[in-house]
C-alpha cells in the first residue's frame, strides 16, 4: 500500500481535489489523481482480493478506486458484495464499481436484485443499474427492478441516467426492444420517468 500511495502522490492534482470537495464529493484524503492514472496503477498490481479489501477499507479516494480494479469479480460472494456495497457512498465510487467490478461478475442477477432493493442507499442502486448496463449477462428479467428504482426515486436524475444506460443496453439484445417499450410505459409520471422516456425515445427510433 505504501508503494502504491507513493505512486499516487506523484500524480496528485490539488485543483481536482478541491473541485471535488466543492461539489460535495468528499473523502478523508483525496489526491485528485485522474481516474485513468488510478486505473493504470491498479492494473499494474494485478488481481488480489485480500489486498483489494484492505485498500477499500482506507479512507483515501485513490485507494478505494484502485481496490475496485484489483478485486476479483470471480471471487465475489454474497458477503463480499455486502462489504463493497457498504463503501459506495457517492456517485464516483458507484460508477467506478460498475465499470471495474460489476460489469465482470458472471452471475450478476442475484447481486442486481439485492442492490436494487428499496432499502439500499441510492449510490448502491446507481452502481447496480450501471453495472447491469455494462454486464454481458444483462437480462430483460431485470427490467422490472430497474423500473421500480425509477418509480421510488422520482426526482433523482443520476438514477434516471443509470436507468437510461441499462434500458438502452437491453434494447440492443434479442427481444429486448419490445420489453423496454413496455417498461417505459410502466414508469409512471415523474421527472425521472419523463427523463428516461425522452432519452430512450430517440434511441428506440433509430
Amino acid at each position: 500500500m505504501i508503494r502504491l500511495l507513493d505512486a499516487l502522490r506523484r500524480e496528485r492534482n490539488g485543483d481536482a481535489a478541491a473541485s471535488m470537495r466543492y461539489y460535495g464529493v468528499r473523502y478523508g484524503l483525496n489526491y485528485g489523481v485522474s481516474l485513468p492514472a488510478v486505473r493504470a496503477l491498479a492494473r499494474a498490481e494485478g488481481t488480489d482480493p485480500a489486498f483489494a479489501g484492505y485498500l477499500f477499507a482506507q479512507d483515501v479516494r485513490e485507494l478505494k478506486i484502485a481496490a475496485l480494479w484489483i478485486a476479483d469479480p470471480g471471487a465475489l460472494d454474497a458477503a463480499g458484495a455486502e462489504r463493497w456495497a457498504a463503501g459506495l457512498v457517492n456517485s464516483e465510487l458507484a460508477a467506478e464499481a460498475a465499470l471495474a467490478l460489476l460489469s465482470r461478475v458472471d452471475d450478476f442477477g442475484p447481486l442486481f436484485a439485492a442492490w436494487t432493493a428499496p432499502e439500499r442507499p441510492w449510490p448502491v442502486q446507481y452502481a447496480a443499474l450501471l453495472g447491469a448496463a455494462r454486464n454481458a449477462g444483462r437480462r430483460t428479467a431485470w427490467l422490472d427492478a430497474a423500473a421500480d428504482v425509477v418509480r421510488r426515486n422520482p426526482d433523482n436524475g443520476l438514477l434516471a441516467d443509470a436507468a437510461v444506460a441499462f434500458l438502452a443496453a437491453v434494447a440492443e439484445c434479442p427481444q429486448g426492444r419490445d420489453a423496454v417499450v413496455r417498461t417505459l410505459a410502466a414508469l409512471g409520471d415523474s421527472a425521472a420517468a419523463e427523463h428516461v422516456r425522452e432519452e430512450l425515445a430517440w434511441r428506440l427510433a433509430e
